[in-house]
């Protein structure tokens, strides 16, 4: 989770690509459009900390809810964790965006 966290805030849309489950719905094999989509997510939001609330981790699965702070809002996720291979992929997560402007 703090690897991809990591990712999104340099814009490394090949890690996010790579750690991303083939069930999640923004999987794609349009790598391009996939790959601008990052980026310009990443170029649109300031990252600016990252909190795990929560771990259930088991041998093949894991579940992560964590916060994550932006400049203009904040985000509760509970992610879903697949292992493959012996590599966890980020398979689907829920969340909710709080605006944090005043």
């Amino acid at each position: 989770m703090k690897s991809r966290y990591s990712a999104y805030s340099v814009g490394d849309a090949k890690y996010i690509i790579k750690t991303t489950h083939f069930n999640n719905s923004d999987f794609t094999t349009d790598i391009k459009e996939w790959r601008e989509s990052i980026i310009d997510f990443c170029n649109n939001n300031e990252f600016l900390s990252l909190k795990i609330l929560e771990v259930a981790d088991g041998e093949n699965e894991a579940f992560i809810t964590f916060k994550v702070l932006f400049s203009n809002s904040s985000m509760i996720e509970k992610s879903r964790f697949l292992k493959v291979d012996n590599i966890w992929l980020y398979e689907s997560g829920s969340y909710e965006v709080e605006d944090t402007k005043l």
